[in-house]
C-alpha cells in the first residue's frame, strides 16, 4: 500500500521512534534524516523529548480495535502545533505538509508522525499499523505490502515462528 509521501513518512517515522533503543541525538539525528526530515539535528533535551513521544506513539501499532486506536491517534494530533496545508515548492508535485518549516526539529517530527498515522489509520482503516506477532518481539511496522496481510516485523521473526510451529507438529503423536 502506498500513501502519499507525507502519510508513508509520518507513519514510517512513528514505526522508527518507537523501534530505537537509543534515543541519544547522536542516533535520532540519522533516523530523522532517513525520514526525509530537514534540520534533524538535535539537543539532549529534544532527544529526550522526543522519546516520550515515541511511547505516546507506540500503543497506536497493533491495536485491534478501532475505536481506541481514533482515539489514541486525536489525541496526537491534539498536541501538535501546525495547521496542515498544500504546498508545492522547489519543483515539486502538490503534497501535504503537517508542520511550519520555521518549527524546532521536535514541533516538526511529532507534526509529521501525528499527521501521518492519521493519514495511515484513514487509507487503511488502521489495520497496517502493526507489531510483530512473534511473542517477545514488540517491534512495530507499517505494513505496505500487497495484500496488507504481514504478522511479523521481519523474515527472521516470521521464521522463527514457523520453525517453531513446524517442529511443535513434529513432536505431537
Amino acid at each position: 500500500m502506498h500513501f502519499n509521501a507525507y502519510g508513508g513518512n509520518g507513519a514510517a517515522l512513528s514505526a522508527d521512534l518507537v523501534n530505537t533503543a537509543d534515543y541519544s541525538p547522536g542516533a535520532l539525528t540519522p533516523i530523522l534524516s532517513a525520514n526525509a526530515m530537514l534540520r534533524p539535528e538535535l539537543t539532549p533535551a529534544q532527544a529526550a523529548e522526543l522519546e516520550l513521544w515515541a511511547g505516546r506513539l507506540d500503543p497506536v501499532f497493533g491495536e485491534r480495535d478501532q475505536e481506541t486506536q481514533i482515539e489514541l491517534i486525536n489525541d496526537l494530533l491534539k498536541v501538535t502545533a501546525a495547521t496542515p496545508y498544500a504546498s508545492a515548492h522547489d519543483g515539486r508535485k502538490p503534497h501535504l505538509h503537517f508542520f511550519s518549516i520555521d518549527a524546532d526539529i521536535v514541533s516538526r517530527a511529532k507534526d509529521t508522525t501525528a499527521g501521518g498515522l492519521a493519514m495511515a489509520i484513514s487509507f487503511s482503516d488502521g489495520r497496517r499499523l502493526g507489531r510483530c506477532d512473534r511473542e517477545g518481539c514488540a517491534t512495530v511496522y507499517v505494513d505496505t505490502s500487497r495484500n496488507g496481510r504481514r504478522r511479523f516485523c521481519s523474515l527472521a521473526c516470521a521464521n522463527r515462528v514457523n520453525v517453531a510451529n513446524h517442529r511443535a507438529r513434529r513432536l505431537t503423536p
